[in-house]
């Protein structure tokens, strides 16, 4: 007589490619580039070869010495490979810790010293650039080369070609199996430690929502590979059988012919990508006419781009679903626009709390509960909740407040159960509401913003700092009377759109922009001489 048994409720990360490929072998993968340390794998694959490439890469690992609970940096440029040595480390029961490209060697630094002397994966391009002056021999137990290209006397994985294959490693479900770091936003990135319980929990409500999709429509997705996101947007379609297409570059100007080649139905990537991509609605072949599904977290999107997004569309019914959640607790709420309803979208309000899985209250100041549709801050309850900031858990549990974890995010929950988002508590500015709202205003106003972020200036007044397709100039008269009705700000910062600090998931680093204002520091202005 069968038994029945209840699900592992955990996420290996080493077994991901595998299991996907047991079920879904012959199912394509295409990327946009080649696979940095492995190209002569190419970019036309399948859920099959991947497997064997993540099994590969995982003896190479062993080979070199890695075992398993050993915590592995991978800090080299972007590029597939890097979620690939991800998955190949937590398969030999190695952690994972995934660091951006974009970090500063100082940052870097700092988060190695935090890991206790690490392996670390890097490439000859950083090792001889941003990281060549660090003391890395005092920071990591050892380096070795990802990529193609030799450096020095280190080992380069790409040579070892002879590497014995090993059965997978997995380690109990609430060890840690990942480590990511936060944006930086408000400063030096925090190390976040995840365990494969917690990862499951966060996997649960986003498959349920990616039921419609499941094995029927194309999936592309270009994101951060080092945010956990990546990796739960994997499970899902992996789960489901969907052909994959893996863009490193959000370019509009690469992904319009990927998309014209490969026509996906459902596309994933950060709100701010999606702000560029709105130029490929009347790009040449219609890259954005076969999306059925707009996928969008980490922050909420501006409503004009929702409508030009599904305005792109030539399937019936277009959807965008959005996401809101933090990288410390995985998903908090969800919403789905069509386009009928984008054209009357409130940015702010990011959809319903997910029942179920999320327990969210609304505090004042003193940490009391207040009212239904008040404002206050944001605290959560739920079980995908990383267990703490290495290094920094102190700092861990003074976001804790009886079991509720302080977001760090104001807004208001309706009698409904709809969430809408204020502010970031530190991006507060005294005589302005919300500064998202306002930014949603301006860019639903001017067409030709890209990017509008609002933050205190020296003195403390708001000043708006704005970037508009490819640089044109920003037309003095349509700013006043766009701005006319609006509450009192400084005159307008034109800055180059690539000039602008931002985070590996392309949010805006509000608090170095106000310190670049402080001291003086900040790009040039392109209204002004040069």
């Amino acid at each position: 007589m069968s038994r029945f048994t209840l699900p592992e409720k955990a996420f290996y990360l080493g077994l991901l490619w595998e299991r996907a490929a047991a079920r879904h072998g012959d199912v394509p993968v295409t990327l946009d580039q080649p696979l940095a340390t492995l190209p002569d794998a190419g970019t036309d694959l399948t859920y099959r070869q991947v497997a064997d490439l993540v099994d590969d890469l995982a003896a190479r690992l062993w080979q070199v010495g890695i075992r398993p609970t050993e915590r592995v940096a991978v800090h080299k440029d972007d590029n597939f490979d890097i979620a690939l040595l991800a998955c190949a480390a937590a398969r030999i029961g190695a952690v994972p810790v995934v660091l951006s490209a974009a970090l500063s060697a100082e940052v870097v630094a700092k988060l190695l010293e935090r890991l206790d002397e690490p392996w670390l994966i890097s490439d000859a391009h950083k090792l001889g650039g941003p990281l060549k002056d660090l003391p890395l021999a005092h920071l990591v137990r050892e380096t070795v080369l990802a990529g193609t290209a030799p450096h020095g006397s280190l080992r380069l994985l790409a040579d070892l070609t002879d590497a014995p294959r090993r059965p997978a490693v997995r380690l109990h479900r609430r060890q840690t199996a990942l480590i990511t770091h936060s944006s930086g936003t408000t400063g030096v990135n925090k190390l976040m430690v995840h365990n494969a319980r917690a990862l499951f929990h966060r996997l649960l409500p986003q498959q349920l929502i990616a039921w419609p999709v499941r094995g029927k429509e194309t999936v592309a997705l270009c994101m951060s590979y080092v945010h956990s996101r990546f990796y739960h947007s994997l499970g899902v379609f992996l789960n489901y059988g969907n052909p994959l297409v893996v863009l490193t570059d959000p370019d509009p100007d690469v992904v319009g012919p990927v998309f014209t080649r490969t026509r996906p139905g459902l596309v994933e990537t950060h709100p701010n990508n999606f702000i560029q991509w709105e130029d490929l609605a009347d790009a040449p072949g219609a890259p954005l006419s076969s999306v059925r599904y707009y996928s969008s977290t980490f922050d909420a999107i501006h409503p004009r781009t929702i409508q030009r997004l599904l305005a792109a569309s030539r399937r019936r019914r277009p959807l965008l679903v959005q996401l809101y959640g933090q990288s410390e607790t995985g998903p908090i709420s969800g919403a789905w626009y069509t386009r009928k309803s984008a054209a009357k979208n409130d940015g702010r309000d990011v959809g319903f709390v997910l029942p179920g899985f999320i327990k969210l209250r609304v505090v004042d100041e003193d940490g009391r509960p207040v009212r239904r549709g008040r404002p206050g801050h944001l605290e959560l309850r739920g079980r995908g909740t990383i267990m703490t900031y290495l290094g920094e858990d102190e700092r861990y549990q003074r976001q804790q407040h009886d079991g509720w974890w302080r977001l760090g995010d104001m807004g208001s929950v309706s009698r409904g159960g709809r969430l809408r988002l204020l502010d970031r508590e530190i991006d507060q500015i005294d005589t302005i509401d919300s500064n998202l709202e306002l930014e949603d205003v301006l860019m639903s106003r001017l067409d030709e913003l890209l990017e509008v972020i609002i933050v205190p200036g020296a003195s403390g007044q708001p000043v708006p700092v704005v970037c508009t397709r490819r640089d044109a100039p920003l037309d003095p008269e349509r700013w006043r009377a766009a701005t006319a009705d609006l509450p009192s700000l400084a005159p307008p910062l034109h800055w180059p759109f690539g000039d602008v600090p931002r985070t590996s998931t392309w949010k805006v680093r509000r608090v170095e922009i106000s310190r670049m204002l402080h001291e003086g520091d900040a790009p040039r202005n392109l209204n002004s001489p040069a």
